[in-house]
């Protein structure tokens, strides 16, 4: 447990994960967010269902350009 003041509420975010050299943007993702620090914590399952969506890899909904930092 961290020394946060904050609390957290319900919202939805973006989430971007790396999956075998592919970056993957899921959007909408229903997530727990501290209202100071900006920490995230997931439902089981959301994460299952995140898990799911990387597994199926079906089309995306959108193309989303993708910049390195060099």
């Amino acid at each position: 447990m961290s020394d946060c003041p904050g609390e957290y509420e319900l919202r939805d975010i973006v989430h971007t994960v790396r999956y075998q050299g592919l970056v993957i943007v899921i959007d909408h993702v229903p997530a727990e967010v501290c209202t100071v620090c900006g920490d995230i914590l997931f439902k089981p399952e959301t994460v299952r269902r995140i898990e799911e969506i990387i597994r199926s890899r079906t089309a995306p909904s959108q193309l989303v350009p993708l910049y390195e930092y060099a």
